[in-house]
């Protein structure tokens, strides 16, 4: 079966390029797929088929492979006792499962398989029982359309599993990363991302909540996870929402934070709406938010921008947990805190930095205590007695949403129903 070597290499190569993947991957589909169609059109079903390029000559060579074997050591069947047996099937099924005979457990002879060690040792004198031997067969160049089809889907098929391994790969290094990618599509309420060589989705629990996504619009999105891919759907998991998102974006605008001397501690976030970062300095004469900031604030503007006008404190941690807990409740000014036992605090500040102590709806307060860790409870230094509404928050912990970014066809439905649909 000779073929132009020059073209063949050039496609091969060309495959191999526009796939992403290994030019060796390419060969061996084909071999596979034309070892199997040429089985298909011209040998037993049963037989072991191999096909292998020899691109010296330009063309395929076909063999036969058969497992040497000692006659002692498998079961023999002759065709009446194979036909009897092929009838009492369906008796046999129906019976309970019974111990086995030694004989039983013998490997079945197959002469399309096998050889046996003597046959073997005149064709190759220190061949053993176990190897392999290679029979060549005749090169066939007629090949039906019923065998060309089957070739064609095996290839495609191994170049797409080959394809999808080199895509999960090369993502699997970029989870926990940021990557760019133009908004395709919208199902469900979920975002489907185009990544270049492959489609990332954004389940609509992971966007940010009043954000627009518009098709071709060209965004930046946390790599939440890199799975395999099930049915349609991608394996390739994204997120806005993602807290460390907030710390992937900082560390791209800030890099006394990719230097490591500025340290991003804990970050608790209201995605769309609020974060709070508390950062330290890991070298003297570094100010770690004037870092953050950056020069009339471009550096936090620029992750600002990014989250659609997310708004931002950046509070300086400290190992003093008092000063740690007032600082989080920055831009109010605390007067005083007390801490308490069971990571309780009572936080007093001026009657004219009530409110914004606690904000709106108590968003501050609420943040202050995920950021910390405490539960705290802000009052008036004029009215300490007196609880405040929305002056209290637990120290609620932050929702792992790396727990179960698996979501199933039933439960995309009903979040499409039940959830607020992503605005588009």
């Amino acid at each position: 079966m000779e073929m132009d070597l020059k073209t063949l290499s050039s496609a091969i190569n060309q495959i191999a390029e526009d796939r992403g993947i290994e030019a060796e991957q390419v060969i061996e589909a084909i071999e596979n797929a034309l070892a199997s169609a040429y089985k298909k059109e011209y040998r037993n079903k049963s037989e072991i088929i191999h096909a292998k390029f020899d691109l010296e000559k330009g063309d395929v060579l076909f063999f036969q492979i058969k497992t040497v074997v000692d006659p002692e050591e498998v079961r023999i069947i002759e065709e009446a006792e194979e036909v009897e047996g092929e009838k009492d099937t369906e008796k046999k099924s129906e019976r309970a499962a019974e111990p086995e005979d030694d004989d039983k457990l013998l490997l079945r002879y197959n002469a399309d398989r096998h050889i046996f060690i003597k046959e073997a040792q005149k064709i190759k004198k220190d061949i053993e029982v176990g190897d392999e031997l290679t029979f060549p067969l005749e090169a066939r160049e007629d090949f039906g359309r019923i065998a060309a089809q089957t070739a064609k889907q095996v290839v495609l098929q191994t170049i797409r599993e080959a394809e999808r391994s080199s895509i999960q790969r090369e993502f699997a290094d970029k989870e926990g990363e940021i990557v760019s990618g133009t908004v395709q599509r919208f199902e469900r309420g979920h975002v489907y991302i185009d990544l270049g060589r492959a489609i990332g989705v954004m389940f609509q629990n992971e966007s940010i909540p009043g954000e627009h996504y518009q098709s071709g619009q060209r965004m930046r999105f946390y790599v939440l996870a890199v799975q395999q891919e099930e049915r349609r759907r991608p394996g390739i998991v994204l997120s806005r929402a993602h807290p460390d998102f907030i710390l992937k974006l900082f560390e791209l605008e800030v890099p006394e934070i990719s230097e490591g001397t500025v340290e991003i501690k804990k970050i608790a976030r209201e995605p769309g709406s609020r974060t709070k970062i508390a950062v330290i300095s890991h070298q003297d004469g570094i100010d770690p938010v004037g870092s953050v900031v950056g020069q009339r604030g471009s550096r936090i503007m620029a992750v600002i921008n990014e989250l659609g006008n997310e708004k931002i404190d950046v509070i300086e941690w400290s190992e003093d947990t008092e000063e740690y807990i007032g600082n989080s409740l920055s831009p109010a000014k605390v007067k005083s805190v007390e801490a308490q036992a069971r990571r309780e605090a009572t936080v007093l500040v001026a009657e004219d930095q009530l409110s914004l102590a606690i904000g709106r709806g108590g968003q501050n307060v609420r943040l202050a205590a995920k950021l910390t860790g405490w539960k705290i409870d802000v009052r008036s230094q004029s009215n300490p007695e007196e609880t405040q509404e929305g002056g209290v928050a637990e120290a609620i912990k932050e929702e792992d949403t790396n727990t179960d970014i698996e979501v199933s066809e039933e439960k995309e439905e009903e979040e499409s129903t039940d959830e607020k649909t992503t605005k588009t």
